[in-house]
């Protein structure tokens, strides 16, 4: 597998009993890369990401993380590794106060900076955590929880982010908050795969995307690409998408 390649996805297979909810899908994720993955609801998107980390298993196929085959790899061996994977609704300990939240991801797998400066790294991207560090996660604003919920993700130092709808039950302040900060994270250098039915706000920030439908990918290409198909613009835009203004 050429260097570059953090994820490679090779034909795989995942369905819930009887019902298939992955189907053959394959593709690949470059270092640094946002990839876009767009589609209706029940298209098999938060499937998808739940197979990657280990959570859904895969059934046929191969998935390669760097070096590593991860089809059968169990999702604490996959953080460890730095596969990190948000899932939609958070995922924040609800009872512990976001310094505790933090401090028990990072205790989970000490990466090479110390608590101290992992956490200053977090806070520099969330000024408003520092802000509410001895707070309550249960008390935090839905946006507040999804920014806790990527910091405990960012204060491991993955070197793949899975983010599901990051987006979701969110203000539209807090969304374009989210935003900027997956920008940002992108431009750190940061690889991330990007599930998101606010198809208009992934594009603006990814590199590549892929359109999902009924378990397959039904269209790939550049996220600009992407963003001008017809298809595309009727399902999910009803105007042209302006990528540029959109990108500066």
């Amino acid at each position: 597998m050429p260097s570059s390649s953090v994820l490679r996805v090779q034909n795989i297979f995942a369905s819930y009993g009887p019902i298939k909810a992955l189907k053959g899908l394959s593709f690949e994720v470059r270092q640094g890369e946002t990839l876009a993955i767009i589609g209706a609801n029940g298209s098999g998107k938060t499937s998808l990401m739940r197979a990657l980390s280990g959570v859904l298993p895969i059934s046929s196929g191969q998935a390669h993380f760097l070096d590593w085959d991860i089809t059968k790899t169990p999702t604490h061996v996959l953080t460890r590794q730095g596969l990190l994977h948000i899932p939609e609704g958070r995922g924040t300990l609800q009872s512990l106060k976001v310094i505790d939240n933090l401090k028990l991801a990072w205790d989970i797998e000490s990466r090479e900076l110390g608590f101290e400066e992992s956490v200053a790294r977090v806070f520099e991207i969330f000024p408003r955590l520092k802000e509410r560090a001895e707070q309550m996660a249960g008390l935090l604003s839905g946006g507040e929880q999804q920014m806790l919920a990527i910091g405990r993700a960012l204060i491991d130092q993955p070197r793949l982010l899975l983010l599901d709808e990051p987006s979701m039950g969110l203000s539209p302040k807090y969304t374009s908050e989210v935003f900027k900060v997956i920008k940002r994270m992108k431009e750190q250098g940061l690889t991330i795969v990007l599930v998101e039915q606010n198809a208009k706000r992934a594009l603006s920030v990814s590199d590549r995307a892929l359109v999902m439908a009924h378990g397959e990918f039904i269209l790939e290409g550049t996220a600009l690409e992407v963003a001008q198909n017809p298809l595309v613009i009727e399902s999910y835009f009803g105007e042209s998408f302006k990528a540029k203004d959109d990108r500066s």
